[in-house]
């Protein structure tokens, strides 16, 4: 705890959208200021200690958290930081003119200027949202989880998985991500470079002060597998405090050599390979640290024994 934490203990999880919302503004209001931003979006600020995080979310996402609360609440609680939360009631990728002029005013009124520290974050289309308005606070730092750099058809037209949200306009202010993190002080994008579409969005974002943070082996969004190894945390600590390295990184997630997805993703590319018997050693080995009958159904596909020298019967 530091002189600056927030005492926020509230818990909003098993509310609806609408009754969420009206709770989050009354927990907001207590410690801040909420704006609604048009029909689709708010804005929350949470006034605490000279660091601040900015954070971009979706609220159907925020709402299948454990306590349903926007993930900077928790570093306001902690570590006594402010936050600014940019919250997302559809799938917008916070394209709206709304976002648009929120940020022109807290440029105009100098609000970003009151903090020592800056770190814009945010996973996927909150990691696009987080490089993309980090041009508002020069010098800061942007942590983005597997942003998107664009959806615009003429730059990204290989990526076929956003195609019903091309309506949606890259091409106006805030627009293109990659070139909105030239003022930020440092940039670190994570994405697992297995994840080819992924690797191509992120490919984009490759400027001198960007550090690429690969997440090799971790299938699935990567906030929540960061979240579930421990490592989301300790990782945005980091970031805001400008330690953040690959080798951190690497570190922070080694524990990944235990997730369900990486092991799974091993033994597929052992098999894929041809290496049938390195395959059947993994999942004999992962079989001996736990009853998973995953492991024992890849076996039999394979056609190996769980144990490679059974015993003769008598």
């Amino acid at each position: 705890m530091t002189d600056h934490a927030l005492p926020i203990a509230a818990n909003l999880r098993g509310l609806d959208h609408d009754a969420w919302l009206a709770a989050l503004e009354d927990v907001v209001e207590a410690h801040g200021t909420f704006t609604p931003l048009g029909r689709d979006h708010a804005a929350t600020f949470l006034d605490a200690g000279p660091k601040l995080l900015v954070t971009f979310e979706n609220a159907a996402e925020v709402r299948a958290l454990p306590d349903a609360l926007p993930r900077g609440f928790a570093y306001a609680r902690q570590d006594g930081w402010s936050h600014l939360g940019i919250i997302s009631h559809t799938e917008s990728w916070f394209r709206d003119v709304a976002i648009y002029r929120h940020i022109d005013r807290l440029i105009d009124d100098g609000f970003f200027e009151d903090f020592e520290d800056v770190l814009f974050y945010g996973a996927q289309a909150g990691g696009y949202g987080a490089a993309a308005y980090s041009v508002a606070a020069p010098g800061a730092r942007v942590l983005a989880l597997a942003p998107q750099a664009t959806l615009e058809a003429r730059i990204a037209a290989w990526d076929q998985r956003f195609v019903t949200h091309r309506r949606v306009s890259f091409a106006d202010r805030y627009g293109y991500a990659p070139d909105m993190i030239d003022a930020a002080r440092q940039v670190w994008i994570a994405y697992n470079p297995q994840q080819r579409l992924d690797a191509m969005h992120a490919a984009l974002f490759t400027r001198a002060n960007v550090q690429m943070l690969r997440a090799r082996g971790l299938n699935g969004r990567l906030d929540t597998v960061l979240d579930t190894l421990g490592a989301l945390e300790p990782t945005i600590r980091a970031a805001m405090a400008g330690t953040l390295t690959p080798e951190l990184f690497t570190e922070l997630t080694s524990g990944r050599k235990t997730f369900a997805g990486y092991r799974r993703l091993l033994v597929r590319r052992a098999r894929e390979t041809g290496h049938v018997a390195l395959a059947a050693g993994l999942c004999r080995r992962f079989l001996s640290e736990g009853r998973d009958p995953y492991w024992a159904r890849q076996l039999d596909e394979m056609g190996m024994p769980a144990d490679p020298d059974p015993a003769t019967p008598h």
